[in-house]
């Protein structure tokens, strides 16, 4: 079942991928599910799955009887919705912007309970990367980062990074290719991030997230 959900996701990303680039244009048809199925490489649960999940998000229309049409009314979308449409480079100047200023009201505001948390994430993270655990590693790396956005002590700063979290873990399982080397290289960043936050050092985590986020980490 997961191997069928992740290439539905997949198949998501390339269909919202064409939307972007104007391949299928606001208020158009797009093409059958045989067509699809040709197009993308996929049997017919895949592409319905797929068509399922951009209808839910506002982006494809399901007209009976007469086809699946692109959104004419993108500007309906809500966040959520938005954030899945978007591609991934947009996505990152965000994450960026948000999370500089999350680590550095974590250094100011973190509580010992929180760095506990922190910590227990990263030695999920080590342990995962040392048994090859590729998927354990992906979601011990999002929990290290949540439990950063929760340090914060900002509320509202924590839920807009629950918005960022699914987006994340779909590009590291894009990533699959890579195996688990991406995570060992950046393990000692991440590191360095916990302890300069450990020390309220605020300067110096904002410096370490940056090249965690530069090298798409």
């Amino acid at each position: 079942m997961k191997a069928s959900e992740k290439l539905s996701d997949q198949v998501t990303g390339k269909i919202r991928q064409d939307i972007d680039q104007n391949k299928y244009k606001a208020g158009e048809k797009i093409p059958s599910e045989p067509e699809l199925m040709k197009l993308y490489g996929v049997g017919r649960s895949t592409i319905r799955e797929a068509i399922k999940t951009l209808a839910m998000t506002g982006i494809l229309r399901v007209q009976q009887g007469s086809g699946t049409f692109v959104s004419t009314s993108p500007q309906n979308e809500t966040i959520d919705q938005r954030l899945r449409r978007a591609d991934f480079d947009q996505i990152n100047i965000v994450r960026k912007l948000l999370e500089d200023e999350i680590v550095r009201l974590a250094a100011k505001n973190h509580t010992e309970k929180d760095l506990e948390e922190m910590k227990q994430c990263l030695e999920n993270r080590r342990s995962a990367i040392h048994n090859d655990q590729r998927q354990t590693c992906i979601e011990a790396d999002i929990a290290f980062h949540t439990a950063i956005a929760n340090a914060s002590l900002n509320h509202v700063l924590a839920d807009l990074y629950q918005s960022f979290t699914a987006i994340i873990r779909d590009f590291f399982y894009q990533r699959e290719m890579q195996g688990i080397t991406q995570f060992a290289m950046s393990h000692h960043l991440h590191e360095q991030l916990f302890e300069a936050i450990k020390a309220k050092k605020e300067k110096l985590a904002q410096q370490v997230l940056n090249k965690i986020i530069e090298n798409n980490y």
